[in-house]
This record gives C-alpha cells, structure tokens and sequence, in this order.
C-alpha cells in the first residue's frame, strides 16, 4: 500500500515512489533517475554550454535550474538532481578551480601549512547560489530533488592531486606521509560539507548524496582510518533531517561491509558486483544501481536485456535503478529512452 500524507488543503498525497523506495519501501516498481542526467549527453546542454562557462550554469540559478529540468522534459525520471559539482563548496574554503574540462586545483595543497591556509567558511557563504536553485527547482518541480555533495576523502583527492588521475599517488603518499597534516584536512572538509548539505536540505532538498568517487582507490584499513570517520559524521549529522541519505563509492567491493554499518538509507552500487551480490554485504538498506553506463552505447535492445538484468538482480528488497555512476557524454538518447521504459514495465511483484 502506498504511504500517504495530508495536504494542506485536507487531501491525501501519495508520498513519490522514489522516496518511499529511499525510505525502505520495497516498491512494486523501481524508480529509476541517473547520475548525470542533467547535462553532457544531451543537445541542449550542449547548446548552452556553447554559451555558458561550467561555473557559469552551476552558479547562475536561472541556469541551473534550466539544465536540471532539461531532462526531465525529455524522460520520466523519478527523481531529479541538482546540477552542480562536488568541488562547488571548495571556493569559499581559498582554493581556485578551474574545469578544462576536469577539476584543476590552482594551488594544490601539498603540506600543513597548505592544510592550515584554507579556512571553515560559515554555511551562508558555502555557494549561496546553491539554495536559490534548490527554491526555484522546488517551485517547479513534479518529482523529488536529489542534492548532492563530495564525501572529503574524494574532495581531499583532488585537494592533493591537482587534477584527475588514474591512480592519483601523490594523494596516497600524502596520506602516509602527512597522516596528521590529511586528517586536518579531512576534518576541514567534514565540517564544510556538513554545512553545506544541511544549507541544500534547509533549501528543500528531499534526498542528499554522498559521492566517494575516489574511495575505491583503498585499502580497507586506510578506508577505516580516513574515510569511514568523515562520512560516519555527516551522515549522523543529516540524521535530524530525516531526508533518506545515499552514499555511493565507486571500485569499491572490497569496502561494502564497511558501508552497510553508515547510518545511510541507501547504498549505491557501482557496475562491477551484481545487486544480489551486494545486498548480503550491506543489511537491509536500499540499493541503488547498477548498470554499467557503458550499456548506453549499445543498441536498444541490449539496453533492455541488460537492465531486466539488473531489475532481477535487484529483487528481495529495496531497489532504485540508476546508473553504476554518471553516464557518458556519448550515451545515445534513444537508449535512455529505452532504459526508462524498460524500468516502468518492469514488475517486480510479478518478478520476484
């Protein structure tokens, strides 16, 4: 049975199916959003990018909100998410970035001293351009806002770095090298990234994740020394806002038993373990995923056998198809297309 929850004006609403699915539900149908769905894929993104700077559509409210519907109008989505970037709240900590196209950190930070430079700043500097587009995509929207922020084992990543990287050393060495000089970091970026959650959620934001795009890269114990104290706090620290929390981070089979102990309604699987095969590691959370967004460079109809792949996978519990991260720049709308029917006709109490 479907929850729901009085109006304003005394009828009955029907909770969306993708938060009672966030919320543990294990729904009849999958709710089905991508990561990235809002941008390089699609012509009219590209069409305004020939405009417009990156920083230019993230920091422009009016734009933002343009791209995060774009979408939207093409596909039915179960979700949105806010169109921005992990790095947006690194800003107003002192740290220049520039996108050509990935992050390029200016003056990477390589030391205590670089770690002692970048400051805390208070939530109403963190991107106040962030909330007026969470209030206008709010007014708008007809489907949940998923809000985002980057877990600070992944920003430090690029903190350190500079720039992407296969394997990104120099942040690995840093961490051995510089182990009190990483956690001051680390905790810099917690207490940041707190804030700036909270600013997207007290805005309107109905879902938060958590992205750890580089956690994979570690080991267990490193994993459990610098990152899963970080992430514990956030997530503990959006508890009081009861939105459900995703926490996803990618290459990293070998850590789900340590993410199944998050306090974190879901867990977002990448494509590289079977739905089945993660849900004995992580308890009884949601998972959302996995197909590998590569898929979408295919035809139709491997699109379509894929993804029933995934929908199997996913039964005997809670489940919201996603990608296994964000799709590519070269994914082919009528796939996309395909996808989402798929998942709509997808039964699952038929199919269990």
């Amino acid at each position: 049975m479907s929850e729901t929850t009085p109006s304003s004006s005394g009828a009955s609403t029907e909770t969306p199916l993708f938060l009672r699915a966030a919320s543990g539900e294990n729904t009849s149908r999958a709710p089905i959003w991508l990561m990235r769905q809002a941008g390089r894929y699609l012509p009219e993104y590209r069409a305004l990018k020939e405009k417009y700077t990156f920083w230019e559509l993230c920091r422009t409210p009016e734009l933002a909100a343009e791209v995060t519907f774009q979408p939207l109008r093409r596909f039915a989505f179960d979700a949105a998410i806010l169109f921005s970037d992990i790095m947006t709240p690194l800003s107003a900590m002192g740290t220049e970035i520039e996108f050509a196209p990935g992050p390029i950190i200016q003056h990477p930070v390589r030391s205590a001293n670089d770690v002692a430079a970048l400051r805390i700043p208070d939530a109403e500097e963190i991107a106040p351009f962030v909330p007026k587009i969470i209030k206008l995509l709010r007014s708008e929207l007809k489907v949940p806002l998923i809000g985002f922020g980057g877990a600070p084992l992944t920003l430090a990543t690029y903190l350190v770095e500079g720039k992407g990287s296969k394997d990104y050393p120099l942040f690995r060495q840093f961490l051995r090298a510089e182990p009190e000089a990483a956690h001051q970091l680390l905790e810099k970026l917690t207490q940041t990234t707190i804030r700036y959650l909270t600013t997207q959620i007290e805005a309107g934001a109905q879902a938060i994740q958590l992205f750890d795009s580089w956690a994979g890269l570690h080991n267990e114990d490193m994993y459990q020394t610098f990152g899963v104290p970080y992430i514990q706090r956030i997530l503990e620290a959006l508890a009081p806002y009861k939105v459900p929390r995703i926490y996803i981070a990618v290459g990293a089979g070998h850590l789900y038993p340590l993410m199944g102990q998050f306090p974190v309604e879901v867990i977002s699987a990448d494509w590289r373990i079977p739905l089945d095969r993660v849900r004995p590691l992580v308890g009884d959370k949601t998972l959302q995923g996995n197909l590998d967004p590569a898929i979408l460079l295919a035809t139709p109809e491997v699109v379509k056998a894929e993804a029933e792949k995934v929908l199997r996978a996913g039964l005997g519990g809670p489940h919201i198809f996603n990608l296994g991260h964000g799709i590519f720049p070269q994914a082919k709308i009528e796939n996309v297309a395909t996808l989402v029917e798929t998942v709509h006709n997808f039964e699952r109490s038929q199919s269990a």
